[in-house]
């Protein structure tokens, strides 16, 4: 059967809207799952400027785009032209999903999804204790709002290469959330050894490492990881950063962002269909490409 044989007056479109769109899985994790699913929808990618965000809105509104993942560099931007936005997304100050219902748009932020999934199993090992973030943008948000909600954590470290960007994270989750034991740090690794030594859990929300830079790394002393640790990077492609290859040389736990990309995608997926997305077969999927080096963003 042709491609576009499958597909008919009765098919239901949604897509991700950002700008520069690069090669992205979203449209293979999502149009994977409807096949699989025998679904009649298609997923497909937009390249909206910043300056066309408002008017391609009003363009999905009006062609009855089911909804939309969002990308860089409209998270933060969208928020003030939808109707309604999600408790999580409201506080994070983010929304990556977009759900048309009959015209009137609601936001969401499913990388807290994501980042819950993929935590859950350390949930009482992490309880009270020491954490350290990396990075101050978009995702540090998603997971500074879920280690305060969901996991209890005692005290959260942000570290940024701008130390004004951490300090400003650090007021904005003191303030917006009523936690007080954040500290911000400038990225100078000799000068932070103690406190990735001293942090249960360490969390690069940062782009570094990611495919093709896959020799960098936030750190390269050795010194600041040990058993007792877990590290968990969200970037996903490589499966094991050179960070996570570091930590998982001093006997730390190491985790790969595949699964909170998998769960989020899984996420913005039930609140566009009200059905369960095969996270299980796309993981494996998704897994398996990564190691025979495909690329994706």
């Amino acid at each position: 059967m042709q491609l576009i044989d499958k597909f008919n007056n009765k098919t239901e479109l949604v897509g991700i809207f950002g700008h520069p769109l690069k090669h992205s899985f979203s449209p293979q994790i999502h149009n994977t799952s409807f096949e699989a699913l025998g679904m009649n929808y298609i997923y497909l990618p937009f390249d909206i400027p910043a300056s066309n965000l408002k008017s391609a809105l009003k363009g999905a509104v009006a062609l009855g785009i089911k909804g939309m993942n969002i990308t860089l560099p409209h998270k933060e931007k969208i928020v003030e032209y939808l109707q309604d936005v999600s408790e999580e997304a409201s506080v994070i100050g983010s929304v990556n999903t977009v759900v048309n219902e009959n015209g009137v748009l609601h936001g969401y932020n499913t990388d807290v999804k994501g980042i819950i999934e993929t935590l859950n199993d350390y949930k009482e090992t992490i309880k009270e204790t020491d954490v350290t973030i990396i990075g101050a943008g978009g995702a540090a948000r998603s997971v500074v709002y879920s280690l305060i909600r969901h996991f209890k954590v005692n005290s959260i470290n942000i570290i940024n290469r701008t130390h004004q960007k951490a300090e400003s994270l650090k007021e904005y989750f003191s303030t917006k959330m009523l936690f007080d034991n954040i500290k911000a740090y400038e990225l100078v690794p000799p000068d932070l050894t103690d406190v990735f030594r001293n942090s249960k859990l360490i969390i690069n929300t940062t782009s570094v490492g990611m495919y093709p830079e896959m020799d960098d790394a936030i750190t390269s002393i050795e010194e600041s990881f040990h058993k007792e640790q877990i590290v968990f990077d969200v970037i996903y492609n490589p499966l094991q950063t050179k960070l996570l290859k570091m930590a998982a040389s001093k006997g730390a736990e190491t985790i790969s962002g595949l699964k909170m990309f998998v769960e989020q995608a899984a996420a913005s997926f039930e609140l566009w269909t009200n059905e369960k997305m095969p996270s299980d077969i796309i993981y494996s999927k998704l897994k398996e490409e990564l190691i025979n080096g495909k690329e994706g963003v």
